[in-house]
């Protein structure tokens, strides 16, 4: 059993700090028999470096309100604050109302600690001082390290530990990970990383601790593990095991869904791109780019926040954007930028641009969301450079083998994204698309089929070694059956009407005087 004697000793340089605002949050529910140790059991040296303790009491049926605030009667001197919750906000909810309470009082660090003496207050400057020195943005006490003799020593049930070490190489697999534990609630962060958290939809359940740590890694905060001892005793435990090990999976199974683009799920909703970059193989934007060539000059019709445009600029490519958005998050990616609502064309950009000509103009999942494409045909039809330019056009194929089956079955239900998009207002098959295209005075030049994406679909990597078998079979049967297996449409257009060099007119024109 681990004890107090056993703990590492709380030096003042380690306790300093150093001009930092640092404060605890302890989280309570029916905590009145441990509550009062948990205070004693803080160094002498935390309660003079931190600025403040604050107690959430979760609407406990028990008197830990009372005991707390009796307890800073008695202790005039402690930096403490009680609170009590009105209504149960469940582990999750207290915990946001309490990194709320910090962030809005401009605090720097913040360090949880429960209220029911499970973790150790003893070392709470071995928490907040990686954080103090500049060393994470988020500490994590951890007791599957050794130093204290391992959890089980401490008291972990065997199915706690068993079901502890298998979530956590779940998670660490899933999120790229190495840590040694997920399911520590003795925590750290810096309240500077957690201002860039939002917490508006995230759950208030015990898996809160799982989504708050895919939000830290997503950003690319830094998180560092120090350990700590196990305690287990006659608290009583609130945790269902099974119900929690089931939404430690949804939850990471919901991240991942979301940052695919699969589905957007609310509490990771900030993570959703809706017109990501495409990064498989065979993919609409993956021949977008072998179409964009290099070293072009490039109108990006329908842009969004300039993510693709960023991939044609590395390849040596000159790219003005248009779209609706005020500015686009990587406007610094574009020669220039033209603000227009392309239902409407392209309207005061087309003044804007001023007759520029360019190499290639891109419509890339554009026209699907247009009441009338046809007008924006029109517009880009004279900013093609003569002769040589051309349009790079994409569109979903309504006719592909999912959509078939789903039909079949009697099913077309919308989605967040992909073919049945809901933001989509036409629907095109390979022949309407082409038929849409011709009718405006284009020629295709070119065609091209991007495949149905495995990555999205199966969940699968995008380099990895599954989904490149994979995409390479559906190639080839893509290229045999496009028209059912074809997932994107992807064009090269150029304009109908033919520009005639001073040397071909002059042999056209003999040509048709000998005929005549």
């Amino acid at each position: 059993m681990n004890t107090p004697a056993k703990y590492p000793p709380t030096t003042p340089a380690l306790a300093d700090a150093r001009g930092k605002r640092i404060g605890i949050l302890i989280v309570a529910y029916n905590a009145a028999t441990t509550l009062a140790k948990v205070f004693r059991r803080i160094p002498a040296a935390v309660w003079e470096n931190v600025e403040e303790v604050v107690v959430f009491d979760d609407a406990s049926g028990d008197e830990t309100f009372e005991l707390a605030v009796g307890y800073k009667q008695l202790n005039p001197n402690a930096k403490l604050h009680v609170f009590k919750n009105e209504k149960n906000q469940g582990y999750g909810g207290n915990q946001i109302k309490g990194y709320r309470y910090f962030i809005e009082r401009g605090f720097d660090i913040v360090v949880l600690l429960h209220g029911d003496g499970q973790y150790a207050p003893e070392i709470l400057a071995h928490m907040y001082h990686p954080l103090v020195m500049g060393q994470a943005e988020a500490v994590f006490g951890s007791r599957m390290m050794k130093d204290f003799g391992g959890p089980l020593q401490g008291g972990m049930p065997l199915y706690k530990y068993t079901g502890n070490k298998i979530l956590t190489f779940f998670e660490n697999r899933a999120l790229n990970l190495h840590l040694t534990e997920f399911h520590s609630g003795y925590r750290a962060y810096d309240l500077h990383a957690l201002r860039a958290i939002d917490f508006s939809k995230m759950t208030h359940d015990f898996h809160f601790d799982t989504e708050i740590i895919i939000k830290l890694q997503h950003q690319r905060f830094r998180i560092a593990e120090i350990p700590i001892p196990t305690y287990y005793g006659d608290e009583i435990c609130h945790v269902n095991g099974m119900k929690y090990a089931r939404d430690v999976v949804k939850a990471v199974y919901r991240y991942r869904s979301t940052v695919n683009g699969s589905q957007e799920f609310p509490e990771f909703a900030e993570y959703f791109y809706h017109y990501d970059i495409k990064e498989s193989p065979y993919s609409s934007h993956y021949y977008a780019q072998r179409m964009a060539g290099t070293k072009n000059k490039v109108l990006d019709v329908g842009c969004g926040e300039g993510y693709f445009a960023g991939l044609l600029l590395q390849a040596g490519n000159e790219v003005t954007g248009v779209d609706i958005l005020e500015t686009p998050a990587l406007r610094e990616d574009l020669r220039g930028y033209h603000q227009a609502d392309l239902n409407l064309g392209l309207g005061d950009a087309r003044s804007e641009l001023n007759g520029e000509k360019f190499d290639k103009v891109l419509l890339l999942d554009v026209l699907e969301h247009l009441t009338n494409p046809e007008r924006l045909l029109r517009d880009i039809y004279p900013l093609i450079r003569p002769r040589s330019g051309s349009a790079i056009v994409s569109v979903p194929n309504v006719a592909n083998i999912a959509i078939r089956i789903g039909l079949l079955f009697g099913q077309f239900n919308y989605q967040d994204r992909g073919i049945l998009d809901r933001t989509h207002v036409k629907f095109f098959t390979r022949k309407t698309a082409r038929e849409l295209l011709e009718a405006n005075g284009y020629r295709i030049v070119r065609e091209e089929f991007s495949v149905i994406p495995l990555d999205r679909a199966l969940r699968l990597t995008p380099n990895g070694a599954l989904h490149l078998l994979g995409s390479k079979i559906l190639k080839i049967v893509t290229a045999l059956l496009p028209g059912l297996f074809g997932y994107q449409l992807m064009f090269e257009v150029k304009p109908a009407a033919v520009t005639v060099d001073a040397e071909n007119l002059a042999s056209f024109q003999m040509a048709g005087a000998s005929e005549s």
